[in-house]
């Protein structure tokens, strides 16, 4: 029985521990960010393209009322028409 024993139970452990040779890796260089590197990279940008018509609707959505009066008083259509709508809501309030 005893033979059994021996054949059965798990053998002693070792410490490997002084068989063990440990080695650290060198340290990785982190590239510096400079100017350089910055500069080597592609800029990403995006364009827009603006229709004529979206251009002057802008124009006149950014206009000033100096501006709209002026454009009025030199015969201007549609200045005429935006200050009279502005003069008739004035006079509703």
């Amino acid at each position: 029985m005893e033979d059994l024993e021996k054949m059965v139970s798990p053998p002693a452990i070792q410490p490997h521990s002084a068989n063990r040779t440990v080695v650290e890796a060198p340290p990785v260089a982190k590239p510096a960010a400079n100017a350089t590197t910055i500069a080597s990279q592609p800029q990403l940008t995006d364009s827009v393209q603006i229709s004529a018509a979206a251009q002057v609707a802008l124009k006149e959505a950014m206009e000033t009322q100096v501006q709209t009066i002026r454009e009025a008083t030199s015969g201007d259509h549609q200045a005429q028409r935006l200050l009279a709508k502005e003069l008739a809501e004035r006079n509703a309030e």
